[in-house]
């Protein structure tokens, strides 16, 4: 069975329910609307993976995607790790981060991940409702029951500086969140994290690494479009160009 009637074969048999309209999270005055699978419905990594191919996500127990009316800006992107080539400015923040060592665990609640990601949180996004004091929604929101999720750990000897939270599928790794320490800006530590895991999907046989939306007209979102190349889904196939590009 090839992927494209295994990914219609998956769509076939799920439900699919839309959010009101609600602020969106990348443009401001906008509103933007989220098509969520059944939560109900029985997931498991092979169902996640088939999906991922048609440009959903998981956060925490939910797969989306979004689904606005007048919009299709936030475009689903990986990198096809085989043929990535790193610039001059990902070389140097390479050999800057030479010194860490990278330690892969199994997602597992850790009070010093929690720590750290409450000071990346507070630092990046106050008052965003996600820099709170409560371990069970940092647990909701990183894990899902049957996703087989790894943690990946950044440490300068036992410092720890960065934990990315990844998805490993048979043909690729997802990198659901990284969060790190706001005290090292000159490491550019979100930036590593992504050329490790491209290392990380290369060297284990891997074929992509998926890095969630791109969004052209949000500033934040804008550090993927550097990992080339780079493939953008259209809603129907991926291609090494933007849709409406």
């Amino acid at each position: 069975m090839n992927d494209e009637t295994n990914l219609f074969r998956t769509l076939q048999t799920l439900r699919f329910y839309a959010s009101p309209p609600h602020p969106c999270s990348y443009l401001e005055n906008r509103q933007a609307v989220t098509v969520f699978v059944d939560p109900d419905a029985a997931m498991d990594m092979p169902t996640y993976l088939a999906l991922s191919q048609a440009g959903f996500r998981r956060s925490g127990e939910f797969v989306y995607r979004p689904d606005c009316d007048h919009c299709r800006l936030c475009i689903p992107v990986r990198v096809p790790v085989r043929r990535f080539s790193p610039n001059r400015s990902q070389r140097r923040t390479w050999k800057k981060n030479r010194d860490l060592t990278l330690v892969r665990r199994q997602a597992r609640y850790d009070e010093s991940h929690f720590a750290l990601y409450r000071r990346y949180m507070q630092a990046r996004h106050p008052g965003g409702g996600m820099d709170n004091e409560d371990p069970d929604a940092y647990r909701r929101v990183m894990s899902a029951d049957w996703s087989d999720t790894w943690l990946y750990e950044f440490r300068l000897e036992n410092e720890l500086l960065a934990v990315s939270v990844v998805d490993c599928g048979d043909d690729s790794l997802s990198a659901v969140y990284t969060f790190y320490s706001p005290d090292a800006p000159r490491r550019s530590l979100g930036a590593y994290a992504i050329l490790r895991l491209i290392e990380e999907a290369r060297s284990s046989g891997r074929d992509w690494l998926y890095l969630g939306y791109w969004n052209p007209d949000s500033p934040k979102m804008a550090y993927k479009n550097r990992y080339r190349p780079l493939e953008y889904f259209n809603g129907l196939t991926w291609r090494s160009t933007p849709p409406g590009f």
